[in-house]
């Protein structure tokens, strides 16, 4: 009997995943949450968001952390041709505002107030400045008869059962697969957020590639912590998961008490988390008390290879295969991870290869192919690299007419095929002639047994034009000295590469999605 063919909208990709599998889809506040429900409760908060005026093209902005209401969201607007514009919680007024009015938001989901900010009013004060907002959807965790009287519509209304439950979505409605699905800004590291349009068929590519590589099924189980505005929660989280017809449990917010709790109750199968989480996993003291009996899989995604890091997930979790992710917004999802099988030096110094469908370049600044051993910028295309930004950005220059994606990621790739990332371009820095690569010593610092975590950037210098600038998270207790530090990196690297300043800190600034923010610690340097 010939297979069937792979679904090419989540819509579709939803509705066989329904047909094949009657099982727990998604855990919420220890709430399970079948297949059939996630389909059934989509569908009906499609037919109210077109009730509303809502329809193929329309932007939909959610701000909400982790939680079944964003996924039911996200899967009504891609059975009516919406398009989901992910806003993390932790945005305030003036990263809001711009996206607001970079996507053109018609209708925004919300809590009514969340770590100390009022929704309720930004969003009603946001309608005047916004013409596009027409509707506000608020998300009440008190019961319904407590409700305060207020603007905009409580969302649990237009998940109510009603008369038009079974009532049939207008063919116009049907999106394509290469129609929108979700826009999400990069994290705006320098100048304005730029925002990836990510189509249906690019994020099935690249999510159908990480669930074959990574052998997902039914029975594999996830505590996702990554957040759902970014493609590591969206794509390689929910996505993945929904093609295999497995489980994930949703973590408003990482919290190592939190996550070894549900450990206890849910086994994992998986493992996933950028550094900064899976360092503070393993530095819990109660860490054996987690039930990871289940664990065949643990997956390091969003940033340089790290690794010490890699070493120690390695001693805590000996029987369990170990990658590295790599991937962008602009790539929809994963698009490199490490090899089933590679050797010990190929995961702790290179990210793996690219997945099948994906294809790489190295690339000179000059725009020539470097040969194979020599750095530069990492050029994709294929999979789920996106066509273009869209917005006001939309003219940003990361996409050429072949459709390679521009990475601003330095790398090298050796003779196994394996791909070695350098850091990013902005990030290299020339000291007395020489080029220094952050994250090498970056490695070399986070190896002493003494450091939680480290960031380097280059800072200008009257004599060498730039030195390199580490800040350092010293472990609990520690007494380490910046000439301790130094005198262990002449240990392992060339003079040129010691580093001339270490500024020690309590604690390092963090993008939404965990990852290390060298653009606040520049924006220091600066003022």
């Amino acid at each position: 009997m010939a297979s069937l063919p792979a679904p090419d909208t989540v819509a579709a990709a939803l509705a066989r995943t329904v047909q094949q599998h009657h099982k727990t889809a998604y855990i919420d506040h220890d709430q399970e949450i079948r297949w059939q429900e996630v389909d059934a409760t989509s569908s009906r908060l499609a037919r109210r968001l077109r009730a509303l005026g809502l329809g193929k093209g329309d932007r939909i902005g959610i701000i909400l952390p982790n939680r079944i209401e964003w996924l039911y969201t996200y899967f009504a607007a891609a059975k009516i041709g919406a398009v989901v514009v992910g806003l993390n919680v932790r945005y305030r007024d003036v990263e809001l505002d711009f996206m607001f009015a970079d996507s053109q938001i018609k209708a925004v989901l919300a809590p009514r107030s969340y770590a100390g900010f009022d929704y309720v009013q930004f969003l009603t004060q946001a309608q005047a400045r916004f013409p596009a907002l027409q509707h506000l959807l608020f998300v009440d965790d008190a019961p319904a008869a407590n409700l305060p009287d207020g603007p905009g519509i409580a969302f649990h209304t237009l998940l109510a059962p009603g008369g038009d439950d079974t009532a049939a979505l207008p063919p116009e409605c049907s999106p394509q697969p290469d129609d929108l699905l979700l826009v999400i800004y990069t994290s705006g590291t320098t100048g304005r957020p730029k925002a990836a349009g990510i189509t249906h068929r690019s994020q099935l590519a690249s999510a159908r590639a990480q669930d074959a590589h990574t052998k997902l099924t039914a029975d594999d189980l996830v505590q996702l912590a990554l957040p759902l505005n970014h493609v590591g929660g969206i794509t390689c989280g929910v996505l993945s998961m929904l093609l295999a017809g497995g489980t994930c449990e949703l973590m408003p917010e990482f919290n190592t008490d939190r996550l070894l709790e549900m450990t206890r109750k849910h086994p994992p199968t998986l493992l996933t988390g950028v550094p900064t989480m899976l360092t503070l996993l393993l530095m819990h003291p109660q860490l054996a008390r987690g039930d990871f009996s289940r664990l065949r899989l643990l997956i390091v995604g969003g940033s340089n290879v790290d690794a010490t890091l890699l070493t120690r997930l390695q001693a805590a979790f000996p029987e369990v295969a170990i990658m590295n992710l790599y991937g962008l917004s602009e790539s929809s999802g994963a698009i490199v991870m490490t090899p089933w099988g590679a050797s010990q030096q190929a995961l702790l110094e290179t990210i793996g290869k690219p997945l099948a469908g994906a294809q790489v370049r190295v690339v000179s600044p000059e725009g020539k192919d470097l040969p194979t051993g020599e750095v530069g910028e990492l050029w994709f295309r294929g999979l789920g690299v996106i066509r273009a930004y869209v917005g006001s950005q939309r003219d940003a220059g990361a996409f050429d007419a072949e459709g390679w994606l521009h990475t601003g990621d330095l790398g090298f790739v050796d003779e196994a095929g394996l791909i070695h990332l350098m850091g990013r371009q902005k990030d290299m820095y020339i000291q007395g002639g020489f080029n220094v690569y952050p994250a090498e010593i970056e490695s070399v610092i986070a190896s002493h047994p003494e450091v939680l975590m480290v960031a380097g950037i280059g800072v200008p210098d009257p004599v060498l034009g730039e030195v390199g600038r580490y800040y350092v998270v010293r472990k609990p207790g520690s007494t380490l000295t910046e000439q301790s530090l130094q005198a262990f990196c002449r240990e392992h690297l060339a003079d040129y590469k010691v580093p001339r300043q270490i500024v020690f800190r309590e604690q390092l600034p963090l993008t939404p999605a965990g990852k290390i923010q060298k653009a606040a610690l520049r924006a220091e340097e600066v003022t």
